[in-house]
């Protein structure tokens, strides 16, 4: 072949690759709702960058080969189904849920559902079937509420050994959190101590549920968490700290935003396993066949300064066992 010819065909060939990169079938762009039943989980937020990070790690790059559609009922369980309908209008491959009524609405959309966290029991509300065969669309992380309501339960005894009785302030209208108030009220009966129940449905009921505890002051105060109580944190800080009650709180960032203390699942550990199973689906896994997880963190943290305010003494060996102790 003469050097002419040669470079002709180089060229034709040249001119041919873009046609045949064109003709190559495009990689796949997936969606992922996710859904949260406060504020939405912005990308700027802890959890919400947790879960860019956790598909990122996991080959996944915003705005390339993944869109992420984030909505937020912000503690309004009326506006959970519209916002799954507006998901599935938007044609996501799955949604990623935290809570318990965000969890039913997605389940009863029939699209694969991951829960991040904070659904309670999902055998005992009826989500799945059991912890290990789901046997539906949805799958998740989750925790045992009798083994860390006893913890808390504990952890309020060390910190001021005099307590007797502890209020238990939790939203009434959704199922997951008032069957953990109930395994809280029966682990504080069998620890010896009187319960007064607190149960809210709105945020106007806070008041009501500060003029009982004021009526009648309890020695502690224990906050099961979902997105009305979440919502209402600063509230509760502020009765607590002005009542001079300890309290202690289901979630590391309310000690870090002046709660006395916390203890539970480390969210960021929760979103990094739940993007593990929205990457499983995504591949083709079933969530029937995923079973339910439980977390293997659970920061405990205590914030000196609400204790210094209350005019608590926190024990040193309670202090030697926290994860944190913010001062």
């Amino acid at each position: 072949m003469n050097r002419r010819n040669f470079m002709a065909l180089l060229g034709g060939t040249a001119a041919a690759w873009p046609l045949a990169a064109s003709a190559q079938p495009a990689s796949r762009v997936y969606r992922v709702g996710v859904l949260s039943p406060g504020a939405p989980f912005a990308e700027n937020t802890p959890l919400g960058s947790a879960i860019a990070r956790g598909f990122r790690q996991r080959g996944y790059t915003v705005g390339q080969n993944l869109v992420i559609e984030r909505r937020g009922a912000m503690g309004r369980n009326d506006r959970v189904p519209p916002l799954v309908q507006e998901l599935v209008a938007a044609k996501v491959d799955l949604i990623l849920v935290a809570g318990y009524p965000t969890a039913v609405a997605a389940k009863n959309s029939g699209l694969p559902v991951i829960v991040t966290h904070g659904t309670g029991d999902p055998v005992a509300t009826g989500l799945v079937e059991s912890w290990a065969r789901p046997g539906g669309n949805i799958t998740g992380i989750s925790e045992n509420a009798t083994e860390l309501s006893t913890k808390r339960l504990q952890l309020l005894k060390e910190c001021a050994p005099a307590i007797r009785k502890v209020a238990m302030l939790w939203n009434k209208d959704d199922l997951g959190m008032t069957l953990r108030y109930d395994a809280s009220a029966k682990v504080a009966d069998a620890l010896g101590v009187a319960v007064q129940a607190v149960g809210v449905r709105e945020p106007n009921d806070f008041d009501d549920a500060f003029a009982a505890m004021t009526r009648e002051k309890p020695d502690a105060i224990l906050m099961v968490s979902d997105s009305l109580t979440v919502l209402n944190r600063k509230r509760v800080f502020e009765f607590a700290a002005s009542a001079r009650i300890p309290a202690i709180y289901e979630s590391d960032f309310f000690a870090r935003e002046g709660g006395l203390m916390s203890y539970g699942p480390d969210l960021l550990e929760c979103m990094d396993r739940a993007t593990a199973l929205a990457d499983r689906v995504l591949k083709g896994a079933k969530p029937a066949d995923l079973p339910f997880e439980q977390p293997t963190k659970f920061p405990f943290l205590i914030n000196l300064k609400t204790a210094k305010a209350l005019g608590l003494e926190v024990p040193p060996m309670l202090l030697a066992r926290a994860d944190e102790v913010i001062e």
